[in-house]
């Protein structure tokens, strides 16, 4: 990404501990890193983000990176004091996001020993030696506890990511299990988002985040790059290959064989976000900036906006052009007019963290017990055919308004969308509590708010559409 900061550092100069060592001694190393810190994006770069409706950006970060404390018996010992300035811009990047109200994503791209043997993980032996290292892991505890210190009621950090692409070795869970377990007792309270790389092993993790019933998020980077078959299928197959799964970069080599390669990284860009927008909760693209940004749209994203991919990301397809929250359509209002769904109708047709600026004062209040959620509830509407009952009934109508009115308050915020449904059906259901949901009606619950959200989303665009058209 930064050839430049490669130019004096030492050894074979293909990852960050070449660049600490280099630089002629750990003073050149320390100036040279934090130069690029402070200039390589800067406050300008978030406002354009929001301008144009960015809402989150990934930070990766290395175990290094949170000072000279955390490197002993690691690479990184003797040149600790290069990253003894390293947290507080961290801290700064998350209050400049969070002034401009874009959340971060905080990932543990390096942990100590290294979880993938990647030069991006901050080595260069290539070696993999966190698993099989009591003291690396313990490490990388301390690493990860550490961060949820710091971060958990930092309103604008939306989550950490405990590892970025690690090795899918068969220890990976327990590993997981470890690091959740720890880093949940920091704050049994809390109600951070926890991201878990998948290994690349879609299967293996989607069961493994489907039965737990705390937020935790799958992370899946899917790529088109690093194969000869990769290299030489045409853009327009990796395109239709999206359709149908989630897709990831393209190389150059794909396009030669396309007429139009511009259109064509185009469709795949565009097949791609319509696939995460349609079955995820949300998507990064690789990098905001790099060095030679302007000739590399495929990894890019200051090239690629407006030609390989939109030029705007807001979640109703245009910048906000209702200057008032009270320009909104009223869907209180409205909604006190619909029927909600039964099994007859179908609603549709029916009208030291105090450094932090987003830091909440005191930890919230405990929450109940997650509920289970998924197709095994009692009397799940899948599964019975005969009429609902009354519960069941009283349930459905509750989700639906929750699911209608959820879509509104989340449209008042930037002309927001949800996007962790499921979970935030979860809390839901844990807030309300078995006395306004029948215990074994939750399912109709779900299906409610799912269809009550969708709903509600449908009336904000056609408001907003009437808008502007004004």
């Amino acid at each position: 990404m930064t050839p430049s900061l490669f130019s004096c550092a030492s050894g074979d100069q293909v990852s960050e501990v070449d660049i600490a060592h280099g630089w002629g001694s750990s003073v050149g190393a320390r100036a040279a890193l934090e130069q690029h810190w402070d200039t390589f994006i800067n406050e300008t770069d978030f406002q354009y983000m929001a301008s144009i409706g960015i809402n989150t950006v990934r930070l990766p970060i290395g175990y290094w990176n949170l000072g000279p404390d955390f490197v002993q018996d690691t690479p990184y010992a003797d040149v600790g004091d290069v990253y003894q300035n390293s947290w507080q811009r961290i801290v700064r990047t998350i209050n400049t996001a969070a002034a401009n109200g874009i959340g971060v994503l905080v990932d543990l791209h390096g942990a100590p020993g290294s979880q993938n043997g990647q030069q991006h993980s901050g080595i260069s032996d290539g070696q993999t030696n966190l698993f099989d290292s009591p003291a690396f892991i313990n490490q990388t505890m301390a690493v990860l506890t550490h961060l949820m210190q710091q971060l958990a009621y930092v309103t604008n950090v939306v989550g950490i990511q405990i590892l970025n692409e690690p090795e899918n070795v068969p220890s990976l869970t327990d590993f997981y299990d470890q690091a959740i377990s720890a880093m949940r007792q920091v704050y049994p309270n809390a109600n951070m988002p926890l991201y878990l790389h998948d290994g690349f092993d879609l299967d293996r993790f989607n069961n493994y985040v489907a039965n737990r019933k705390d937020f935790v998020v799958q992370d899946h980077h899917s790529y088109f790059v690093f194969t000869p078959a990769d290299s030489s299928e045409p853009a327009s197959q990796h395109t239709s290959d999206i359709q149908n799964g989630i897709g990831g970069s393209l190389r150059e080599a794909s396009l030669q064989s396309e007429d139009d390669p511009d259109q064509a990284r185009m469709d795949f860009c565009t097949g791609q976000i319509e696939v995460y927008a349609n079955n995820t909760a949300g998507w990064s693209f690789w990098a905001y900036r790099k060095e030679d940004c302007i000739d590399d749209p495929g990894w890019c994203f200051g090239a690629a906006v407006g030609k390989a991919l939109p030029s705007t990301f807001f979640p109703y397809g245009a910048p906000p052009a209702v200057p008032e929250p009270s320009q909104l359509p009223d869907m209180s209002t409205l909604s006190q007019g619909m029927t909600p769904p039964s099994d007859q109708a179908d609603p549709s047709s029916t009208t030291s963290s105090s450094q932090y600026e987003g830091y909440a004062q005191s930890e919230p209040p405990a929450a109940p017990p997650a509920f289970q959620s998924g197709p095994g509830y009692p009397q799940d509407p899948s599964t019975d055919n005969g009429p609902p009952s009354a519960s069941q009934q009283a349930s459905r109508v509750k989700g639906y308004e929750d699911g209608f009115l959820t879509a509104r308050i989340f449209a008042l915020y930037n002309l927001s969308k949800l996007g962790f449904v499921g979970q935030y059906i979860l809390d839901s259901l844990a807030a309300l509590g078995p006395g306004v949901i029948a215990p074994g009606t939750e399912s109709f619950y779900e299906e409610g708010f799912t269809q009550g959200l969708a709903d509600g989303e449908g009336v904000v665009s056609a408001g907003l559409d009437a808008s502007r058209q004004r």
